[in-house]
């Protein structure tokens, strides 16, 4: 997979790709992740890539010319390239969205915005879809670029190393992921369910998805109302909110 991010900080984008599942992608070719600078399409000697906004207001809005350069420049060897524009007023990037990205053929383009944001015109006529990480303001689009990437990047064939690991993910299938245990069986006072030390994969499969219901239940009620629910599962949420009703009586 082929990604191109222009950015007016090219730097923040140095250390988070060379470490990790990314870093080690990147050097064996399995991912090709390109930085342009915004101000490198600048054409004043001052390099500028932003003015006042019209109508008057605070802040400044990044200018046509330059965004329209870069971008431009990035889709001149002729690949088939998809615009993602980073802006608070996208739509919600979710795990569905990671895994649509993640199949794509076309080069994904990330342009991140920065200040009030870009001039409509270049939202308008230059960018194919426009993404959010959630509904809050960030001073600019460098770290969803990042979660987008990070995101996206893991589901392609050959970054994480083991791929059975993604299976059972958080939001795969609508759902939270389960507790996970590690050595010691016992800390401070605490020991691992025993059903995860039992070599019984079956009942381990019951308990993790159980305990995955039970942990959205709590957590993200919200997301159940979309998730792909099995007959088992919507058994287990009715055993679940039997507990939990049980345990609050007696409380």
């Amino acid at each position: 997979m082929d990604i191109a991010v222009v950015t007016l900080f090219p730097a923040v984008f140095d250390a988070y790709l060379k470490e990790g599942i990314l870093g080690r992608a990147l050097k064996k070719g399995i991912l090709g992740i390109d930085v342009f600078n915004l101000r490198d399409f600048a054409k004043d000697r001052h390099r500028t890539v932003d003015d006042y906004p019209y109508g008057g207001g605070p802040g400044m809005v990044l200018k046509t010319g330059p965004l329209a350069d870069a971008i431009g420049h990035v889709k001149s060897d002729g690949r088939e390239t998809l615009t993602v524009l980073l802006s608070p007023a996208g739509r919600r990037f979710t795990q569905d969205e990671a895994i649509s990205l993640s199949k794509e053929s076309r080069r994904l383009l990330l342009v991140c915005g920065r200040y009030e944001g870009v001039d409509e015109r270049v939202r308008e006529g230059l960018v194919d879809v426009e993404f959010s990480i959630g509904d809050y303001v960030l001073s600019g689009g460098e770290l969803p670029a990042l979660v987008i990437i990070d995101a996206v990047a893991r589901l392609v064939r050959g970054v994480v190393g083991d791929e059975e690991s993604l299976k059972d993910e958080s939001f795969l299938r609508g759902v939270l992921d389960y507790p996970h245990y590690t050595r010691p069986a016992q800390w401070r006072g605490l020991r691992v369910p025993e059903v995860l030390m039992s070599g019984d994969h079956g009942e381990i499969a019951l308990w993790r998805r159980k305990e995955a219901l039970r942990r959205t239940l709590r957590r993200r009620p919200d997301l159940l109302k979309e998730a792909l629910l099995t007959e088992d599962d919507k058994r287990m949420i009715s055993e679940i909110k039997e507990e939990e009703h049980g345990t609050h009586k007696d409380d």
